[in-house]
């Protein structure tokens, strides 16, 4: 009995029509010119075939547990102000900044500090009491670890977000698994990896602090201290400036600063030049967010005829009188070229790195390279499938025929697939996609033996291709659901290239159960429909 196969053979067609969609979408052209553009608008090149910049960055997540205890250390000397009690915040240990310790305390009210500082802080530290009147805070593991993984992640987002700004396509951020607390950054045709390099590393804090001393600076951090009597509050910092602004002998100086901005990091909506001055120099123009310009409005409010500080990365560029209440931009001038100024804008918008990063690992992909190794992929792949086919052929006869077109079939749906989820191909993509090929022929091989075994036992061709299919199918699926796990583990803790040979494999996988056991069943089943009577199948 003849089986109806038409809505099976409309399946495969249109399963075949949807792929070369998602390989070819609408090509401006008939042209290979034409044709090859179009496919790669939707298959996207790795880094190792398009050539570009490949990074390793280590995040110092120390930073960003300075940075939290230093805000701490402002919140309890203002609690125990406020509570008009004595003691002072420290620091002891610059290895260990996830410690504080308050000395100085009464010994009459070492009990009413302690309490103040457990109401505020018991939940973040772990407190504990010294024979010296003295009371440690110690950030609790928990805290510190959250605080260590969310400093990843916030690093992880800017710079993603610079990277997009910088227009770079199909770029690889994520966190690198060979190391702790490290970031593994792929850019696909970048070339100029310095000031790939120099963008993602900026911290970009511009910042504007309180000046502490003289708004003119002192000529070393020696005189600096002298002025203090030799000890620097820790409150405090000193940083050297470009001796702009207030100060015009062009010398270096020392500023000592409150160790608090007034608005910094992620205050900062913009920056944009201004053009040049009668003197000069190149003006930036830089623009608050809507709750950093309330901060600034209450600042300047407060402290008219007061001086304040703008500080870049780790100098003071500029002291500037307060004259009056401002509430949502200022001005920065100095010697600033329109990359310097283009780079700050970016940078600026993105927000600014939770902690410093160090480049640990660094290398580009010239696109000569990255064109050989497509050439040589493709060739490879292309020799690959046609050795199998004519293999098929040789071995199985007509049956080799149903093999061969499953094998493009399965091509044609990986491929097909990747343009629609918009994979990126790599090098190990291709070796994937060449595994992929031999997976299809170990399942066709399967199939075809099984069949070959069932007519050795004397079964005509209809009865022999329901039996081999029907005994086959539990091996190859075993076989495929064990290899796709392994894929998947490969593509959860693999990084860029590892990820796209897992990606590959997986939807080849899956396309050759498609293609195998309905694809090549359908086929079979056609050609037994119209075999005359006795007529042997060639296999």
């Amino acid at each position: 009995m003849k089986k109806k196969l038409n809505g099976k053979i409309a399946i495969i067609f249109g399963v075949l029509l949807i792929c070369l969609y998602g390989i070819f979408g609408i090509p401006k052209g008939l042209g290979w010119k034409a044709i090859r553009e179009a496919i790669t608008q939707r298959i996207h090149l790795g880094l190792d075939l398009q050539g570009g910049a490949h990074l390793v960055l280590q995040v110092v997540v120390k930073d960003a547990v300075n940075a939290e205890t230093d805000n701490a250390i402002a919140r309890i000397q203002q609690d125990l102000q406020t509570s008009r009690l004595q003691g002072q915040a420290i620091k002891l240990d610059p290895n260990q900044p996830e410690t504080i310790k308050i000395t100085g305390i009464d010994a009459g009210k070492a009990s009413e500090v302690r309490n103040d500082l457990s109401d505020h802080f018991s939940t973040e530290y772990d407190l504990t009491s010294g024979s010296d009147n003295t009371v440690t805070l110690t950030m609790k593991p928990s805290v510190l670890a959250a605080l260590k993984s969310k400093t990843v992640d916030q690093a992880i987002d800017t710079i993603n977000d610079r990277v997009n700004q910088l227009g770079v396509s199909e770029p690889v951020i994520a966190p690198y698994g060979l190391g702790e607390y490290q970031i593994l950054v792929e850019l696909p045709g970048v070339s100029d990896l310095n000031r790939v390099r120099d963008i993602i590393q900026s911290t970009s804090r511009l910042e504007v602090h309180e000046i502490a001393g003289n708004s003119s600076g002192y000529a070393s951090e020696q005189e600096a201290l002298a002025s203090l009597g030799g000890a620097l509050p820790p409150d405090e910092i000193l940083l050297h400036g470009d001796s702009q602004g207030l100060v015009s002998d062009g010398q270096d100086h020392v500023f000592l600063l409150k160790r608090l901005s007034i608005v910094g990091g992620r205050d900062f909506r913009d920056a944009s030049a201004i053009g040049v001055n009668d003197s000069g120099k190149q003006g930036v123009n830089f623009v608050l967010t809507n709750a950093g310009g309330e901060k600034f409005y209450d600042y300047t409010s407060a402290h008219v005829g007061g001086y304040m500080a703008i500080v870049m990365g780790t100098r003071v560029k500029n002291v500037a009188v307060i004259k009056g209440p401002i509430r949502d931009n200022g001005q920065i001038e100095g010697q600033f070229s329109k990359q310097q100024i283009d780079d700050l804008s970016l940078t600026l918008r993105t927000g600014a790195l939770p902690a410093s990063i160090i480049p640990i690992e660094e290398r580009t992909v010239g696109a000569s390279l990255g064109a050989d190794s497509i050439k040589q992929g493709v060739i490879a792949a292309v020799a690959g499938m046609l050795a199998v086919m004519a293999f098929m052929l040789f071995y199985y006869r007509g049956s080799g025929i149903n093999a061969d077109l499953a094998l493009i079939l399965n091509l044609v749906i990986l491929l097909g697939f990747m343009g629609y989820i918009g994979a990126v191909l790599t090098l190990p993509g291709i070796a994937g996609v060449i595994l992929t090929i031999g997976m299809g022929v170990d399942s066709n091989v399967l199939i075809f033996e099984r069949i070959r075994e069932e007519i050795r036992l004397g079964k005509g061709p209809a009865q022999a291709v329901e039996q081999g299919f029907a005994h086959a199918w539990i091996t190859i699926v075993d076989t495929h659901v064990t290899t796709i796990v392994s894929a998947a583990i490969l593509f959860m803790f693999g990084t860029g290239p590892v990820k796209g040979f897992a990606t590959t494999l997986v939807i080849g996988l899956f396309a050759n159960l498609f293609t195998a056991v309905f694809v090549s069943r359908v086929i079979f089943d056609s050609h037994v429909n119209h075999k005359l009577v006795g007529q042997k199948l060639s296999i």
